[in-house]
């Protein structure tokens, strides 16, 4: 395959423009809107679902199924209470980091559209003057927008229930790095989607049915990838999430184990990883000298990797993961060349998977 076939400046613009799009877990339509617009030439039909689950797929009537997987969902927030003086108190929808949100810009989606707002923060000058001075919390975390009463608040259609978004935006550093929020995992969206517009363009004919799957809800426990599962009934499915860059400071090795930005793709070790599976894509890893990294996760991977897993009384299930650093920030962060390995690979694999494979162990 010719590097120059990935990551084309087509390809790069609708991954901005994917990200740049909010997609909280709950509200993912717009965003799966766009998925399905580009991914449209290279596949032979859609489905949907009632969660807003997307799923193209080519060669519908081979009754033997693989999936490759992404997950489409953002973390965000919640309105959870507005005070009578006109200031918004949250809560999480995901795994959203109470830490970074002092000074952080956000949008409050409201039927009527995009409310701005602020997260507020005492001064420097002031926050210890008690003696101690204060972290922040979830229960300290508040928005301003501007409003000097919980009647004027409402009154710009904001009401509890409310989804908070930040409104932070792709950028490139370094000509190398990838930086933004919901990296984690709309990157997983975008390589799956390339993955089927390489086998297009290649003309590829797969002995089995594909099912490029964007899945919703995944940031609040793999719940869309649970439903779709039951749906597809797949015999396999390869899944694409992201995982921690441990060669950053503040990070211990020893716990999270040693992978980075620009080394490669991350293959998954857990019990829900099939190992013959596995091992075939780190085979075609090889052949391709495409190079990897390996994670080890104990009990389960914390992705969707694990619906497929445990669904339909077992599914051949494999992780390919992206080193990214600062998981849940706004500055998410990754390599270009990770980027473009990983398609590599799973797309390789795909050639390598035969037709009724059990990848049985026995």
């Amino acid at each position: 395959m010719n590097t120059d076939d990935i990551l084309t400046q087509k390809s790069v613009a609708f991954l901005e423009a994917y990200l740049n799009n909010a997609s909280p877990t709950g509200y993912e339509s717009k965003g799966q809107q766009l998925w399905m617009d580009y991914l449209k030439p290279y596949v032979d039909e859609f489905f949907t679902d009632t969660y807003g689950n997307a799923v193209g797929v080519i060669n519908k009537e081979a009754p033997y199924k693989v999936v490759i997987e992404g997950h489409a969902d953002e973390i965000s927030w919640y309105v959870k209470y507005i005070t009578e003086e006109g200031f918004i108190h949250v809560v999480r929808n995901g795994g959203s980091d109470h830490m970074i949100a002092p000074s952080k810009k956000v949008h409050i989606h409201t039927q009527d559209g995009i409310i701005e707002g602020v997260f507020g923060w005492p001064a420097i000058h002031i926050r210890n003057r008690a003696g101690k001075e204060e972290s922040p919390k979830i229960e300290t975390n508040f928005i301003d927008v501007g409003c000097d009463s919980k009647a004027e608040v409402e009154a710009l259609g904001i009401h509890v229930g409310c989804v908070i978004t930040y409104p932070d935006t792709f950028t490139v550093l370094n000509n190398t790095r990838f930086v933004c929020r919901a990296l984690d995992n709309r990157i997983g969206g975008f390589m799956i989607a390339e993955v089927a517009r390489l086998l297009k363009k290649n003309n590829n004919k797969l002995p089995f049915g594909l099912y490029i799957v964007n899945a919703v809800q995944e940031e609040v426990g793999l719940r869309g990838a649970e439903m779709i599962t039951q749906t597809i009934k797949p015999n396999v499915a390869i899944v694409t999430d992201v995982c921690h860059d441990s060669n950053t400071p503040m990070v211990d090795k020893n716990i999270e184990g040693d992978n980075k930005i620009g080394k490669g793709p991350v293959i998954g070790y857990a019990p829900a990883v099939q190992n013959n599976l596995r091992r075939l894509i780190e085979y075609t890893a090889e052949k391709n000298q495409i190079p990897f990294q390996r994670n080890a996760m104990s009990r389960v991977t914390g992705t969707d990797t694990d619906a497929f897993a445990y669904s339909n009384g077992g599914v051949a299930s494999a992780l390919i993961s992206l080193p990214l650093r600062y998981m849940h920030t706004t500055v998410e962060m990754i390599h270009k060349e990770d980027v473009e390995n990983t398609i590599k690979l799973i797309y390789n694999t795909l050639l390598h998977i035969k037709d009724n494979e059990s990848f049985s162990y026995f």
